[in-house]
């Protein structure tokens, strides 16, 4: 899978910001990670530096072709397909990093941080959207693209205002209530329209 640049919203899903204690935005909150921080495969390896990995799973959006200042009632032609993603967070290190006020970036960023399933085409998919989680066959995520803060066409056409999209770019889109700690020996499983559409284990 050939995939650009990874760019993420933070804050999106109203009960989300309430359950980590955020305050809601009148943007959206973007940040990004490399594409080294993808998974390879189905099965994400916790890293040594941290005992707090979180997982927040997310609608992704594949960006199928450049574009720069779109304007929101065209952004609906930037992106052709979409996937399930999970944005792994050290939370613990990010907490410490917060609190000095300084970026955050490896507690986001780093390798097994991002996984990806395999896209779907948008015109096969009926909206609005909807997306769930299980860890360890328990639903713990369920989300809906219509309870979104910021909807796709708002979140494509204000990342396009400041940064060049490319073709091949993906965005993930926010993450609804419910995230929490992995361990080693767990198994989520992602599902898009009550469809299982990935199995990841976490070793």
């Amino acid at each position: 899978m050939m995939i650009n640049n990874i760019y993420c919203v933070g804050r999106n899903f109203a009960e989300h910001a309430k359950e980590l204690g955020n305050q809601i935005e009148s943007v959206p909150v973007i940040f990004s990670k490399p594409n080294t921080s993808l998974v390879e495969g189905d099965t994400i390896i916790l890293p040594d530096f941290s005992q707090d990995i979180h997982y927040e799973t997310e609608i992704v959006l594949k960006i199928s072709q450049d574009g720069f200042k779109i304007s929101e009632n065209k952004a609906e032609n930037y992106y052709d397909e979409i996937a399930l993603g999970l944005d792994l967070t050290a939370r613990d290190l990010q907490t410490a990093l917060k609190e000095k006020k300084l970026p955050w970036f490896l507690a986001k960023g780093f390798k097994d941080s991002c996984y990806l399933s395999s896209f779907v085409k948008k015109e096969l998919l009926s909206f609005p959207i909807c997306f769930s989680m299980k860890l360890n066959g328990e639903e713990r995520q369920r989300g809906n693209s219509n309870n979104m803060i910021f909807n796709f066409s708002k979140i494509i056409s204000y990342i396009s205002q400041f940064v060049p999209l490319k073709k091949s770019d993906v965005i993930f889109t926010g993450t609804p209530k419910g995230i929490g700690k992995l361990k080693s020996g767990d198994q989520i499983s992602l599902f898009l329209q009550e469809n299982e559409i990935a199995i990841v284990k976490v070793k």
